[in-house]
């Protein structure tokens, strides 16, 4: 999903929750709002790092030729996974949701990491691209060595 649409429904997402629950201070939904799209800068780095050109401009091009290599492989029964995400890992939100057990603002951008990963999903689901994601740090490490 490109960030416009995460931006676009972080926004969306952030307004429900101030009008169901208008007590959060306004500091912690502005971190859920830049959480529910600033998660994918793991994009970007993977992205930098695999090309080794540092442009956000690159970045979306090293993404869009990954995305037709990917169709271009799908179509030939070939399911690679994709470039690893490290924000998007199990273990990383588990990290973020014990902090922001103890620190509360950590907690909002929990949820807007969540809120990410579920349109993530969502997306991925409606394209028949959930085996491009690695989901487990440990799973990744395990297929390096």
């Amino acid at each position: 999903m490109l960030p416009r649409w995460h931006i676009l429904y972080g926004a969306v997402f952030t307004v429900l929750i101030w009008l169901l629950a208008p007590q959060i201070a306004w500091y912690n939904l502005i971190l859920m709002f830049l959480a529910s799209f600033l998660i994918d800068f793991d994009h970007y780095l993977s992205a930098s790092f695999n090309s080794k050109k540092w442009s956000l401009k690159n970045a979306f091009r090293y993404y869009e030729i990954d995305r037709i290599k990917a169709n271009a492989e799908k179509e030939k029964g070939i399911r690679k996974k994709g470039t690893f995400h490290i924000f998007h890992t199990i273990e990383f939100y588990i990290l973020v949701l014990i902090i922001g057990l103890f620190w509360a603002p950590l907690f909002y951008v929990f949820a807007g990491m969540v809120f990410h990963t579920l349109l993530d999903i969502l997306h991925l689901g409606t394209q028949d691209a959930m085996y491009r994601r690695e989901f487990f740090f440990w799973k990744w490490i395990k297929g390096r060595l």
